[in-house]
């Protein structure tokens, strides 16, 4: 009898472990499909994509699409270098600042630490949008406009990453570690560049991730701010992609979504192994 309920128990478990890999491949395609579309009507031309938009196999039209591109505004060398200024100063910004100020939230003990946690907590919940007319305003006064240094320098402060730092410490930091750096006479700087920012690795690499993939795909105030096409980012030249009012080059504007979504792809999979680590650092951990 006890042999057969632990065959019996393998075989659920055989079972299920199945069932999850099959969920898994099914959720893996699902995610993919939609990609390998972009990238293959990139490959065709307009008519053949208003005759079927779904398709499995690249067709030769790949060159045509890139000279179309190249006529017009579209310039991806600009939008490359303006995009990816923004989108890594942003995310440094960010994601350093951000760790410092949960660490200053984390292992010192002042009077107005709660207040000033509970006023991060009612920033998160303002709305971007309901702040955008101020914040133009603003740069126009202090002449940023058509500057890139707008999308940079509030990346500073950001709420969510901070809370989100802060979760993290709260979880993992000691602060024993902290008082015996400081008896050996390290300074805080040092304190928090050598010791705490090597332990919130996981926590900056997925951060990171959010941070230039939102950066990257920003749009809404790229487009109220950058006047000029010497400016502009990537996914502004690509909503520029307009033909005129009797034709669309639909395999142009997918050969130049596909160029735009390729940094987001180095970016993910060079910072992924961090958050694995990290994963397999909690899961051990006692």
């Amino acid at each position: 009898m006890y042999h057969h309920n632990v065959k019996s128990y393998k075989n659920m478990k055989t079972v299920f472990k199945v069932f999850v890999y099959v969920v898994c491949i099914l959720l893996t395609i699902l995610s993919v499909i939609p990609f390998f579309i972009m990238i293959i009507n990139g490959t065709r031309s307009t008519p053949e994509i208003q005759q079927s938009a779904l398709a499995f196999l690249p067709s030769n039209a790949f060159k045509d699409n890139f000279q179309i591109l190249q006529r017009g505004s579209f310039d991806a060398f600009v939008g490359f270098k303006n995009s990816i200024i923004v989108s890594t100063g942003a995310t440094a910004c960010a994601v350093y600042f951000s760790s410092l100020t949960a660490y200053a939230l984390s292992a010192y003990d002042w009077r107005l630490r709660q207040p000033f946690f509970t006023f991060i907590l009612v920033v998160m919940m303002i709305p971007a949008q309901v702040s955008a007319i101020g914040f133009f305003q603003f740069m126009y006064r202090v002449n940023l406009v058509n500057s890139l240094l707008p999308f940079i320098v509030p990346a500073i402060a950001s709420p969510t990453i901070v809370f989100f730092m802060r979760q993290y410490l709260l979880s993992t930091f000691s602060i024993d570690i902290v008082n015996s750096a400081r008896i050996d006479g390290a300074r805080e700087l040092r304190i928090f560049n050598r010791i705490v920012l090597p332990m919130m690795k996981p926590a900056m690499a997925m951060q990171a991730i959010f941070i230039f993939v939102t950066t990257w795909n920003q749009l809404f105030m790229p487009l109220i701010l950058l006047t000029s096409t010497s400016k502009w980012t990537m996914p502004v030249m690509v909503s520029q992609l307009r033909g005129n009012i009797y034709r669309t080059e639909l395999g142009s504007i997918y050969l130049a979504l596909t160029m735009s979504v390729i940094p987001l792809f180095v970016v993910y999979f060079s910072l992924s192994k961090y958050i694995i680590a990290g994963v397999q650092l909690g899961g051990v951990k006692e």
